[in-house]
């Protein structure tokens, strides 16, 4: 309670300093003269206040769980391991492991890649193994949450303990961890993820104490702590309800968009209607009226079933009111094309009408009747496809929007009132990317998958979540746009030094006085909440990848807006051959680092030579890019690392 005190405390003086501070910036300091960096500058600095509100909300109800209730014994549970080209070896040490578990389950290999050779070694060692089935043919597969999806439906298990391939669990999971299902509104139970082949120095940042530890802990506060992939307990009947509220979601949406074609179809109808009659242009536009009637049913929740039926019902209604109409129409289509049969083009012999080209100009200048638009609408309706044929499943439990399936499940989970468990202890053991190359690639699809999720289904709008549960879904969204808040901070003294453009309209004593509480306190309560844990990585990685979070920002927005493909690319569990320094993922970075040096030394050369504007201005930026530096720094760390050198994965290596 004394130390949650003192968060909280700090938390409040963080704010209380940089609500003032931001405020002072927007109403006295802003140099609206050099706006173009005056203006990026201040909004930055607003980015990151707004960061420290929802870290500050995040980290105001840490829940410390203690142990889970003992579980009834009676609970059946599949642990399933998935895997796509990892090395069989590895994948069978987890599944050794997996079968020392001791509460009473049954473990399945998901192996996406569908080998051979993977297909006997489950049969050698005894476990179940599930590849996809052939419905999986020539259409859209989902990457991990496909293989999941596939395993649902062919397993029974009430509970699932879900396990990345590299991921070794202890004995003991289970035991730790059922318990809390003893809640009947709990659907996902998630415990850390740690990593044996990580150094001390931990120069990839790859344990994430921050993250796996205050971070989950005060959105569990929230109940907000979400699926994060592996070493995670779900229940079925949760991921079955949300599958077929996903379903029916799915079918609303084609009837909506049908409706709104239909809408479009009859406007143009409409048009055409006066030249039939009173009669037609009223039933058209009754029909088009029913069909905005029907579009507002289905936003308020009507079922889709009764929204349906209802709306065909008052087109064939509105068809019967002018049929008579058409029937006249038709009769006189028929009498022409009876006088036909006095001429050549009919063939008596056929008993069929020849219609040479001029009479089927005559017959084609007459406008189809309001009753085939109509008829057109109602087969539009009828025609959404319930099954879903351009899916392998109708059903789809984990959600698929994103290249990553885990945040997205859960926070619909959450927005059908189920409630999550953030267990704080190690249950499992994996390995984490052993060089800078992977290590990107593994950052990228997470936030490329976030990202994804923030831009299609932006909690912040979505129903059934709680506000405090939409801020903690959307504090991890925010931060993945730190890269251009980035980019800005380390352009800022660059200008300032080089060129003597003041972005702030003052560097002196009142700057100091709202800049220098703020900070100090800011940091303070980093030290606070990570206090017994190494976060000075996180802060490192939250600035040094901003090339990163930019790129999966635009790719992001690229696939979501133009369906350009992100493709999904599983991180490597082995090492990857490098013969020299990989210059090229570090060349933004090193780039960056040069010039803020060059920075440097000429803005102590223009203080030198007496044309700097401000000594505390030049002290400030030369300070701030010694800060920046040092952040930088560990992408040449990371640059230069390789993980520790073993053999071929073996249990004894990867516990």
């Amino acid at each position: 309670m004394t130390r949650q005190l003192v968060i909280r405390v700090t938390v409040v003086l963080t704010l209380l300093l940089g609500t003032v501070y931001v405020g002072w910036r927007w109403l006295f300091s802003v140099n609206w003269p050099t706006w173009w960096i005056a203006v990026p500058l201040v909004v930055a600095e607003t980015y990151a206040l707004v960061d420290a509100y929802l870290f500050g909300l995040t980290v105001w109800r840490i829940k410390r769980r203690g142990d889970a209730p003992p579980a009834t014994g009676e609970e059946t549970v599949d642990v399933f391991i998935t895997t796509y080209d990892e090395p069989v070896e590895l994948v069978a040490t987890t599944a050794r492991a997996a079968q020392q578990i001791r509460f009473p389950h049954q473990t399945w290999i998901l192996d996406d890649g569908d080998r051979a050779e993977m297909r006997a070694a489950a049969a050698e060692l005894g476990v179940g193994y599930i590849t996809r089935t052939d419905d999986w043919a020539d259409r859209p597969r989902h990457a991990k949450a496909g293989n999941l999806n596939n395993a649902l439906f062919a397993t029974q298990g009430e509970f699932m303990l879900v396990l990345d391939a590299d991921q070794i669990p202890e004995p003991e999971i289970l035991d730790r961890t059922l318990g809390w299902f003893q809640d009947p509104e709990v659907a996902l139970v998630q415990t850390p993820q740690f990593f044996t082949n990580v150094t001390e120095s931990d120069p990839l940042g790859s344990q994430a104490p921050l993250f796996y530890g205050p971070i989950q802990q005060g959105k569990d506060g929230w109940n907000a702590a979400f699926f994060c992939g592996s070493n995670a307990i779900l229940r079925r009947e949760a991921l079955m309800q949300l599958g077929i509220v996903g379903y029916v979601r799915e079918v609303e949406y084609a009837v909506a968009d049908a409706l709104r074609t239909s809408s479009r179809l009859l406007a143009k109808a409409e048009r055409h209607a006066v030249e039939h009659g009173p009669a037609a242009v009223a039933a058209v536009r009754e029909v088009r009226a029913a069909a905005d009637a029907a579009r507002a049913d289905l936003a308020v929740g009507m079922p889709v079933s009764e929204v349906t039926y209802g709306f065909q019902q008052r087109v064939d209604a509105a068809a019967r009111g002018i049929v008579d109409e058409d029937l006249a129409a038709i009769r006189a289509d028929l009498e022409e094309i009876g006088a036909l049969r006095d001429v050549p083009q009919y063939d008596v012999e056929l008993g069929a009408l020849v219609v040479d080209d001029a009479a089927m100009a005559r017959l084609a200048s007459r406008e189809m009747s309001p009753l085939g638009a109509l008829e057109s609408v109602r087969q539009l309706v009828q025609a959404v496809d319930v099954d879903r044929s351009d899916e392998a499943q109708p059903m789809m439990p984990m959600a698929t929007l994103s290249v990553t399936e885990d945040m997205a499940t859960c926070m619909r989970l959450h927005g059908l009132g189920w409630r999550s468990v953030y267990h704080h202890e190690v249950l499992a053991k994996g390995l984490a990317p052993d060089d800078l190359g992977t290590m990107l690639q593994q950052r990228l699809r997470w936030a490329q998958g976030t990202l994804q999720v923030m831009l299609k289904e932006n909690p912040l709008v979505q129903r059934g979540l709680t506000v405090p549960q939409r801020l903690m879904y959307f504090s991890t969204m925010w931060s993945y746009l730190s890269g251009f808040a980035a980019v800005v901070f380390l352009t800022a003294p660059f200008v300032y030094l080089v060129f003597g453009v003041l972005p702030v309209k003052a560097y002196g004593l009142t700057f100091l006085s709202f800049f220098v509480p703020y900070m100090l306190v800011n940091q303070l309560l980093f030290l606070v909440v990570g206090y017994g844990r190494k976060t000075w990585r996180g802060h490192q990685y939250s600035l040094a990848l901003f090339p990163l979070w930019i790129r999966a920002c635009w790719t992001a927005a690229a696939n979501v807006w133009f369906k350009r493909s992100l493709g999904f690319v599983v991180t490597p569990k082995t090492r990857s051959e490098r013969t020299s320094f990989p210059w090229r993922l570090v060349a933004p970075q090193l780039v960056t680092a040069v010039l803020l040096v060059l920075a440097v030394v000429i803005g102590i050369t223009r203080l030198w030579l007496g044309t700097a504007d401000s000594v505390i201005g030049t002290g400030v930026n030369t300070a701030w890019i010694a800060y920046d530096i040092v952040v930088l720094s560990v992408i040449w760390k990371a640059a230069l690392y390789r993980g520790p050198d073993t053999d071929s994965p073996s249990k004894e290596t990867l516990t």
